[in-house]
C-alpha cells in the first residue's frame, strides 16, 4: 500500500523515464527530469532546515510549478500555491496566516515578490533545481513520513472575504486518484488538458492522474478560455483526449459555436463538475461526441476534491438534473434535515461527507475549522469528524443523489422560501438562453438575473411568469456577452452583485 504521493513519480520513472510528463507552450518535463529536479529542490529545502513546514509556491502556471509542489512534498513539507492572479490582498493574508518561511518563485513572478513586503527567505526555482541531490538526506525524511501528513494547503474563498486555507494529506489524495482513475479509465495512453488553476483542488486530477498512470498532461493557457478562438485547434494540436473542466468552461465552448467548424478529434473521456451541467448545453456536448465517456464528478475542497461519480448513460429531458450519482469506496455521505432526522427517498438534506477523504480543516483557522468540520451526528460513542458540505441534495426514484442547491443559496423572499438555483434551472429551460445566474441583492430585497443569449429581456420576462411563482420571477434582468466568471470558471456571483449595483447607481442618475 502506498502512502506518499511520490510514489506514483518514482513508479512512473522507472517505466517511462523519457516520456513528458507536464507541458506547456514553453516547456516539457520528462518523468526523469521531473524526479531529479523535484528530488533537487527537496534536498535544497532539508539542507535549509525546513521539513514538516508550508512552502509557499509563487510560480506560473507551469510544468516547473508542480515539479516544485513535488520538491516540497520531498523535504516533508507541505506546497501551498499562489497564483500571480490573485489579489494583493489575498497573497498577503495567505502568507500572514501560513507564517511561511520561505518562498519559491520563478523569473517572472520575483519581480512582484517585494511588493508583498516577505519577510523570509525568497529563492528561485531554477536556482534550487542545480543543488545536489542529497539520497541520505531525502530518505532519512521519507522514512520519518506517514501517509496522514499534509500534503498541500490550498486556500478558497471565505464568505468573510478572508481564505481558508483547507489542509489535505497524502492518504487523501491516494485514496481518491486510485479510484478516479478506475473510475474514469485514465493509463499512460491518457493525454490530460488542464483548464484549473493548480491552486484549485480540481487541478489534481490532472496532476496526480498524470503521475499515477505515467501519462502526459499539457497545461492549456488561459487565453483559449478568455477568448474561445484556438481553443479545438490546441486540442487537436497536442492530442489531448480527456479533460476535466468546470461547467462553465464546456459551455463556454458549446454556447459559443467552438465546434462549428472544427471538433476536437481525440477527446474520448469528459469529467465535468463544480456547478449543475444545464441539460442543452450538455446534450450539444453528448450529440458532438456520442462515443465519448462523460462523467458527473461532485466533491468539495474540504473532501479532497472528489467524493461522487455519474457515468452518463442516456440522454436527459429539460428539466431534469443529471445525478452526482454514487460515493467513492472509502466515502459514505448522508443527507440530514434541518430538523435532525435522515432525509428520505425524495427529500431534500444537506450532505454530510466522512471517509478518508475528509482533509483536517482550515489551516492555522480553527473557528471556522469548528464550524464545518464536526462530530457525527449520528453518533456520539467516539470522536468521528464529518464533512458538512452547505450543499443540499436528494435521492432519485432510482436511488442515486442528485444536487439540488447551495444551503446559502436559499433566501427568504417576499415571505416565501425560495432557492436560487430552481430560478437558474427554469431560467436555463427558455428558448434563446445559453447560460445565467442568479444572485439576492439582500440590501434591496431583489431576485437579480444575468443572462447570456439570443432572446429579449421582455420575451424572457413573460417566460419565467409561466414557469415561476409570482415571487420568484426575478425583479432585476440584464442581458450580458458573457457571464463572469471566476479563476476557477466558476459563476462569479459577487461580480454579478457588483454588476447590479453598479447599474442601480447608474439609474439612479438617470
Amino acid at each position: 500500500m502506498k502512502k506518499n504521493v511520490l510514489e506514483y513519480l518514482e513508479e512512473a520513472v522507472k517505466r517511462f523515464p523519457d516520456k513528458k510528463a507536464f507541458c506547456d507552450e514553453k516547456e516539457q518535463l520528462s518523468f526523469f527530469e521531473l524526479y531529479h529536479q523535484a528530488r533537487s529542490v527537496g534536498s535544497a529545502l532539508i539542507n535549509r532546515g525546513i521539513t514538516k513546514k508550508p512552502v509557499l509556491i509563487f510560480m506560473e502556471k507551469s510544468p516547473s510549478a508542480i515539479m516544485a509542489f513535488l520538491g516540497a512534498a520531498y523535504a516533508g513539507c507541505f506546497y501551498v500555491p499562489i497564483d500571480e492572479e490573485m489579489p494583493y490582498k489575498r497573497i498577503r493574508l495567505i502568507m500572514e496566516n501560513t507564517k511561511a518561511e520561505i518562498l519559491i518563485c520563478d523569473e517572472r513572478t520575483i519581480e512582484n515578490v517585494e511588493k508583498f513586503a516577505f519577510e523570509k527567505e525568497v529563492c528561485l526555482c531554477s536556482k534550487l533545481i542545480q543543488e545536489a541531490e542529497d539520497d541520505k538526506a531525502l530518505r532519512a525524511v521519507r522514512n520519518a513520513q506517514l501517509d496522514t501528513d499534509l500534503l498541500y494547503v490550498l486556500f478558497t474563498s471565505g464568505s468573510t472575504g478572508v481564505p481558508k486555507g483547507v489542509a489535505g494529506h497524502h492518504r487523501g489524495v491516494l485514496d481518491y486518484i486510485d479510484q478516479l482513475s478506475d473510475v474514469m479509465g485514465f493509463d499512460e495512453n491518457t493525454v490530460f488538458g488542464n483548464q484549473t488553476p493548480f491552486y484549485f483542488d480540481a487541478s489534481m486530477k490532472e496532476i496526480y492522474g498524470t503521475l499515477k498512470c505515467a501519462a502526459t498532461a499539457w497545461i492549456i493557457p488561459r487565453k483559449h478560455f478568455l477568448l474561445i478562438a484556438g481553443m479545438v485547434e490546441y486540442l487537436n494540436a497536442h492530442r489531448i483526449n480527456t479533460i476535466c473542466w468546470v461547467v462553465s468552461a464546456l459551455t463556454m465552448l458549446s454556447s459559443f459555436g467552438a465546434f462549428e467548424e472544427e471538433k476536437p478529434e481525440y477527446l474520448h473521456t469528459i469529467g465535468f463538475g463544480g456547478e449543475v451541467f444545464p441539460v442543452s448545453q450538455f446534450e450539444i456536448w453528448r450529440q458532438t461526441f456520442p462515443e465519448a465517456k462523460f462523467v458527473n464528478l461532485y466533491g468539495p475542497t474540504e473532501a479532497t476534491g472528489v467524493s461522487a461519480y455519474y457515468i452518463v448513460k442516456r440522454s436527459f429531458c429539460e428539466g431534469e438534473s443529471i445525478p452526482i450519482g454514487r460515493t467513492f469506496d472509502n466515502t459514505e455521505i448522508f443527507l440530514r434535515k434541518e430538523d435532525g432526522t435522515l432525509a428520505g427517498r425524495g427529500e431534500c438534506g444537506e450532505i454530510y461527507i466522512r471517509g478518508t477523504g475528509v482533509t483536517y480543516g482550515y489551516y492555522n483557522d480553527p473557528e471556522r475549522t469548528r464550524e464545518a468540520f464536526v462530530q457525527n451526528p449520528l453518533q456520539d460513542a467516539y470522536p468521528e469528524t464529518v464533512y458538512k458540505t452547505g450543499d443540499i441534495a436528494k435521492y432519485n426514484e432510482d436511488g442515486e443523489l442528485v444536487f439540488v442547491s447551495r444551503k446559502d443559496h436559499q433566501i427568504k423572499h417576499m415571505g416565501h422560501r425560495v432557492e436560487l438555483g430552481e430560478i437558474e434551472a427554469n431560467a436555463a429551460l427558455v428558448e434563446g438562453v445559453l447560460t445565467c445566474g442568479c444572485v439576492y441583492a439582500k440590501d434591496d430585497g431583489k431576485i437579480v438575473l444575468f443572462y447570456a443569449g439570443s432572446i429579449d429581456k421582455r420575451a424572457f420576462t413573460i417566460a419565467l411568469k409561466k414557469a415561476l411563482p409570482k415571487y420568484m420571477v426575478p425583479n432585476f434582468m440584464q442581458k450580458l456577452d458573457r457571464l463572469p466568471v471566476t479563476a476557477t470558471g466558476k459563476l462569479d456571483r459577487l461580480a454579478m452583485l457588483e454588476i447590479y449595483k453598479r447599474e442601480r447607481e447608474r439609474n439612479k442618475k438617470a
